[in-house]
């Protein structure tokens, strides 16, 4: 794709949820079409986009004129099984590209490719059985984390080991799936960035954001983080060593553990990306807009930062909050349009804009 998509064209999205929903309102924008493709019914993006087709990612018939009836097809979430890109790209092209998604899908590949870049990641190894979860332990130590390769989100697929009497316990969590043991970094507080960058090579970033978790999901994101100028440098560049390396088109999501020896990479995701959402109300262009201008081969937006922003996840029962935070000053609400309240469960995000 060569040539920038004209006003009316159409955008494929792979996945309904509330990225999709939140990338087909930024495609709208821009004159642009969206269609949603979804396996699950009543999907938030299905309440804004275009067209929606409902079909399992295993409906090759389906996939077929789903590709047809787009442009460009990209992506809310990197799960995606190989067997539908396979029938997807012989039609259209997909960005960003197979490569990011065969790296992010697996973890053991992730930490081995950043590490070969020459990027600082937390000790690893590979666990296939049990007794490789004692080789493993004597190379990462404890604490750790064991995580499952593949699926895992949201703090699910995973199992702390505290000591290597626990190796037991956490090898049958992972349910007989391959694994990967983390040690734990001496962190002082987790930042990310969102980094873009378009079909020619142009890279683009926005500030680096502080990240704090409860139960394995994200809470809060503000901006900006508590970086030092050199700090902020390198988180920054680090990114756009990555989107280099991968010839990615479109938004990735670096997180990072700042350490007192320096920025430890701790996973990317080749999407936009939770942590990215105050950007909506801090930037003129936000994540969602600037992915869609990258993958239909329109100029990167200026990102730049114009205001003070705390993102809160609005999860499960925090719903309830929600008449009183909408009379909140200065407290713009993104309610992704779910209907069934669960634990949890993503479903809104609020941005406090600082003044």
């Amino acid at each position: 794709m060569s040539n920038p998509l004209p006003v009316g064209a159409t955008i494929g999205i792979l996945g309904g949820g509330q990225l999709g929903r939140m990338l087909s309102v930024a495609a709208a924008r821009l004159g642009l079409r969206a269609h949603v493709f979804e396996p699950g019914a009543g999907a938030p993006a299905g309440h804004v986009s275009e067209v929606v087709t409902t079909a399992s990612y295993d409906d090759a018939q389906a996939l077929t004129a789903f590709a047809k009836s787009v442009s460009v097809v990209t992506y809310e979430f990197e799960n995606i099984p190989t067997a539908a890109l396979d029938v997807i790209e012989n039609i259209v092209p997909i960005r960003p590209g197979r490569e990011a998604l065969r790296i992010s899908q697996d973890r053991l590949t992730e930490k081995t490719f950043l590490q070969d870049l020459g990027l600082q990641v937390a000790p690893f190894a590979g666990v296939s059985d049990r007794a490789g979860l004692d080789v493993a332990l004597e190379q990462a130590g404890t604490p750790s984390i064991l995580k499952t390769r593949r699926f895992g989100y949201d703090g699910k697929g995973q199992s702390r080991l505290m000591s290597p009497s626990d190796a037991d316990t956490a090898f049958r969590e992972m349910g007989g799936e391959a694994a990967v043991l983390e040690g734990f970094v001496n962190f002082t507080h987790e930042v990310s960035v969102i980094a873009a960058r378009s079909e020619n090579g142009d890279v683009a970033c926005f500030d680096p954001g502080e990240n704090v978790h409860r139960d394995g999901i994200l809470h809060t994101t503000t901006v900006p983080a508590r970086l030092s100028a050199s700090q902020r440098t390198d988180a920054v560049l680090m990114a756009a060593k990555i989107l280099n390396a991968l010839d990615y088109v479109g938004v990735l999501g670096v997180e990072l553990f700042v350490t007192p020896g320096g920025l430890i990479v701790n996973e990317i995701a080749p999407r936009v990306h939770n942590s990215g959402h105050w950007t909506q109300n801090g930037c003129a262009v936000d994540q969602f807009e600037q992915h869609i201008r990258a993958v239909a081969g329109w100029p990167l937006g200026d990102g730049s930062r114009y205001a003070d922003v705390v993102m809160e996840n609005l999860i499960g029962d925090d719903m309830h909050r929600v008449p009183q935070i909408a009379r909140e000053k200065d407290a713009a609400l993104h309610l992704y349009g779910k209907a069934d309240i669960k634990p949890g469960r993503k479903m809104g995000h609020v941005n406090r804009i600082a003044r």
